[in-house]
């Protein structure tokens, strides 16, 4: 419980650094490998649409057994993390993960304070297909998301000495999460049931230490088939990506 309690602590009054803190430079790396065939899905179905959770705690989006594994280490507040899911989503999932030849799994680390637990916890708080569109509209919607929730700066000092299984519930409500949430198809009752479930919180701190303790530090950071990669943007990480194989022949 220690550190779901130090995320609710740490740095209530400090947004924007705080959201810049753990976001990388940008940087290219790459893997070789021959032209990889693209794999059909099974029939009357898309890769695009295949979705899990993984035992990482992570949302995997295609083929699980793709050739290319590809895996995004993310913070929901991270400036980085909204650029690249501007840029290189979309083309990510339709030219790449499609073809059967790449799957993309996402996994929220968080670093970035009791924002960045809530908003973990109610990306998973439908179903697991919604997680990643879900995160998405987090990050186009980044800015809105933080000067509202560090407007009330006396409500968050406040709700500082409730129970765990209260605090976050009411740091929803401060923060206007609820309403975001609600229009996104995840009702306020729903939302409010995931973040008063304190097993779950713990266990999604227990999951960033995880990613901690094996040398992930910061956000993004790309894993290709169990390499760390330097590319932390699109442009760079498209190159990679064929670099290994994803294009055509």
């Amino acid at each position: 419980m220690t550190l779901t309690r130090n995320h609710f602590k740490m740095a209530l009054a400090a947004p924007l650094a705080l959201a810049l803190a753990a976001c990388g430079d940008d940087a290219a790396g790459g893997l070789e490998g021959d032209v990889i065939a693209p794999i059909e899905a099974p029939a009357g179905t898309s890769w695009t649409q295949t979705v899990e959770v993984t035992d990482d705690g992570g949302y995997l989006i295609g083929n699980p057994d793709a050739p290319l594994k590809l895996v995004e280490y993310g913070s929901l507040p991270c400036p980085a993390c909204a650029r690249f899911a501007q840029d290189g989503f979309d083309p990510l999932i339709e030219e790449y993960v499609s073809t059967g030849r790449v799957s993309f799994e996402f996994r929220s680390f968080i670093i970035h304070g009791p924002l960045d637990l809530a908003l973990t916890r109610l990306i998973g708080c439908s179903a697991p297909e919604s997680a990643v569109p879900l995160s998405d509209e987090v990050w186009a919607n980044l800015g809105e998301i933080q000067n509202r929730a560090y407007a009330n700066q006396q409500a968050l000092a406040a709700i500082d000495s409730l129970p765990l299984e209260e605090k976050y519930v009411a740091f929803g409500e401060v923060t206007g999460l609820y309403d975001f949430f609600k229009s996104r198809g995840v009702s306020e009752d729903q939302a409010r049931t995931c973040l008063g479930d304190v097993a779950e919180l713990e266990r999604l701190d227990e999951l960033s230490r995880g990613y901690a303790g094996s040398g992930i530090q910061s956000t993004p950071t790309f894993v290709l088939n169990d390499n760390v990669l330097d590319d932390n943007n699109w442009s760079a990480l498209e190159v990679t990506l064929q670099r290994a194989g994803a294009r055509p022949e």
